[in-house]
């Protein structure tokens, strides 16, 4: 099914530019964590090539980045890139982060499909695209010994435009209308809501009647 979306050398494409993105904000975080030059390239790969590798290894397949060099080597491209250029990245961190919401779109879509085509129903598809799309970042969170922004109140909805793709995936499978067209479509739609909550700082909101005195992070 998914080779029928797309070319496989378009599909190798956008996910090798999805990769990059995603290292690219782990490196920076990094940098800003003061990790080393492992470290960074640690980072960068985890936060890449994570949510790929979960889903995967739960389908029951030999995950893409050991079979496919280019996979593993995007993010050490990343990590260089911020190495040695990392204030010029950061002062075009909101383009950074546009790619970012690209890559989130993308790889929810992509995730959610190729767990259907491995057999999944389409429940534990729509969580598996889900898991591609934000698990990277997740692990990328805890080795920087950080409150993964997906948890945080204080954080834009990171999340929830992933979900909304992956379940506009498992609707088209569900009503047999998955092509190209519909699929770009859950893509740009993941995209825009995550944009549009970078923009307008959307947030979930916390538990009703709320009367936690505990600290609140910055």
């Amino acid at each position: 099914m998914l080779q029928e979306l797309f070319t496989p050398s378009v599909q190798h494409s956008l996910d090798l530019a999805g990769i990059f993105v995603f290292a690219i904000s782990g490196a920076l975080l990094a940098v800003r964590k003061n990790f080393d030059v492992f470290g960074i390239a640690v980072l960068a790969e985890v936060t890449a090539l994570g949510g790929g590798l979960f889903r995967d290894l739960v389908i029951g397949i030999v995950p893409a980045a050991f079979t496919d060099l280019g996979y593993f080597l995007m993010p050490l491209v990343a990590a260089a890139l911020i190495f040695f250029l990392h204030p010029q990245v950061e002062r075009i961190q909101s383009g950074v982060n546009v790619f970012d919401a690209a890559g989130l779109g993308l790889f929810c879509v992509t995730g959610t499909t190729k767990a259907y085509e491995y057999g999944l129903s389409l429940t534990s598809s729509a969580v598996l695209g889900l898991a591609t799309a934000v698990g990277g970042g997740v692990l990328r969170d805890v080795l920087a010994n950080e409150v993964p922004s997906l948890l945080r109140w204080d954080r834009d909805l990171y999340a929830v435009p992933a979900i909304v793709g992956a379940t506009m995936v498992v609707l088209c499978i569900r009503f047999d209308v998955l092509n190209a067209f519909t699929s770009g479509t859950a893509v740009i739609t993941a995209f825009l809501l995550r944009l549009a909550a970078m923009r307008f700082n959307w947030r979930a909101p916390r538990a009703w009647n709320r009367r936690s005195s505990a600290a609140e992070e910055a």
